[in-house]
């Protein structure tokens, strides 16, 4: 097969660009000079950079920067873009220039073709110029971090954050379903004073929502958008009042009131702290989701030789070889996804350090990681719900069980009988492979109600002394 192509020229001179891509020559040239991972922008941050190209064709058509003719045009284009329907023609590498630049000129001259055709002229004739007009008063070095803020910002809240709070509910849910389910508590992996399973769910679910208010505060900072400032942080070249027609258009087509101007224009373009930030309390959202779900896995052992005080759904067949295994496949994916958003912060956090001067240089790769984290974070939210959570079982028979047999409960004995003989009771009744209880009637000098009182379990995880 052939393929026919076009002469386009940028300031660097022609290339050769196939006839039916309506990206231009500073793409094609990107195209050959990055050939990395043949992996490119993310869908989210190409449709924020056309909700901005749509947003400043609004203001530069109101300010008389472009004709409504143009602006007709750019913004079917743009729109066009913002809906993901010319994903293909977004080429460059995502491990390519520092600033983005690359990117940006992909959608400025993908924009400027498309408006050129609907114009009636032909690609690459530049009815419609990538520069002059789709990229009229902005600068790669403040459109590409805004359009980072504004998927990193819109991707958080439409979707990690119905996420887990769909989580949250769901394991709040089963709190209070296993709120009378007594077993025994465990620190250290040894066995530890009687806990309800109901209470180890409430230390999940507040896990949950505490990330959630963190992300939340975090996302105040992503909020801020660095657009207007254009090269360094002076707004050269921006017209009057470009910054605030900008973001006004973009809540407007975004539906999030909360994005406002940057604070200080020379910070938002010189440093990427918010996306460090918010990556960071993703980081720990991580790291929460693996606590629980290796304590799912761990209670959820056996199913003869484990704890197996909970039962997982049972989803998938876990061997090849061992007919009717059954693995927890759900807490061993979403631990997967929290060690690459672990990683990914580390790659973010590299990427932050790369702010000289007026400018921060590892936006793409920062915009790449911080996006996959919160889509592979909300994913995993919502397939724990549906594929475990509001499937678990608790296993109260077998938990009676083992707590019935903890030695750790001699400790509810302490107050009556002191620490010394508390231990040697423990000891005896773990040396002879005897329950507590019988070795506390007979070595404690309490009777047997006052010690069956004392060693009441579910007493014990109300606190207190009893």
């Amino acid at each position: 097969m052939t393929t026919e192509f076009r002469t386009e020229a940028d300031s660097m001179g022609e290339m050769q660009v196939p006839v039916s891509a309506y990206y231009g020559a500073s793409t094609a040239r990107a195209l050959a000079n990055f050939p990395i991972s043949g992996q490119g922008i993310p869908p989210a941050l190409i449709r924020a950079l056309g909700l901005i190209k749509l947003a400043a064709a609004h203001v530069n058509a109101e300010k008389g920067v472009i004709t409504a003719e143009q602006h007709d045009a750019i913004a079917k284009a743009a729109q066009e873009v913002a809906d993901n329907k010319l994903d293909d023609h977004f080429v460059v590498d995502v491990f390519q220039t520092g600033s983005g630049t690359s990117s940006n000129m992909n959608t400025n001259e993908v924009v400027a073709n498309r408006a050129t055709e609907i114009l009636g002229g032909a690609m690459g004739s530049k009815l419609v110029h990538p520069n002059d007009h789709v990229n009229a008063g902005q600068s790669s070095n403040d459109v590409f971090p805004t359009a980072v803020h504004l998927a990193t910002y819109d991707a958080t809240v439409t979707k990690l954050l119905p996420a887990m709070e769909y989580l949250h509910k769901a394991l709040d849910k089963k709190a209070k379903e296993f709120a009378d389910v007594v077993k025994s508590g465990r620190t250290h992996l040894m066995d530890a004073v009687p806990i309800t399973l109901g209470q180890e769910f409430s230390g999940y679910a507040r896990q949950v929502e505490l990330g959630m208010d963190r992300v939340k505060d975090a996302l105040t900072r992503v909020a801020e958008l660095p657009i207007g400032g254009t090269a360094v942080g002076t707004g050269l070249n921006a017209p009057e009042g470009m910054t605030d027609g900008v973001i006004k258009q973009l809540r407007t087509l975004t539906g999030h009131d909360g994005l406002i101007e940057a604070v200080n224009h020379f910070e938002a373009q010189a440093a990427r702290d918010a996306i460090v930030e918010l990556s960071g309390e993703l980081k720990v959202i991580a790291v929460s989701l693996t606590k629980i779900v290796n304590d799912l896995r761990w209670m959820g052992s056996g199913p003869r030789t484990g704890f197996m005080e909970i039962r997982l759904p049972e989803i998938q067949p876990g061997s090849s070889i061992m007919p009717a295994k059954v693995n927890p496949v759900i807490p061993e994916s979403v631990s997967m996804v929290c060690a690459q958003v672990i990683g990914n912060d580390a790659a973010i956090t590299v990427g932050g350090l790369q702010g000289h001067f007026e400018l921060n240089v590892f936006i793409p790769v920062i915009a790449r990681n911080v996006l996959e984290s919160i889509t592979l974070l909300a994913a995993s939210c919502t397939n724990m719900v549906d594929k475990m959570v509001d499937g678990i079982e608790a296993n109260a028979e077998r938990c009676t069980e083992l707590v019935e047999k903890n030695l750790s409960t001699v400790t509810a004995m302490v107050p009556a009988v002191g620490y010394d003989l508390s231990a040697k009771m423990a000891k005896r009744a773990l040396k002879e492979d005897r329950p507590l209880r019988e070795v506390c009637y007979e070595d404690s000098g309490l009777s047997k109600e006052e010690v069956d009182k004392l060693l009441d379990m579910k007493k014990m995880t109300e606190g207190g002394v009893l």
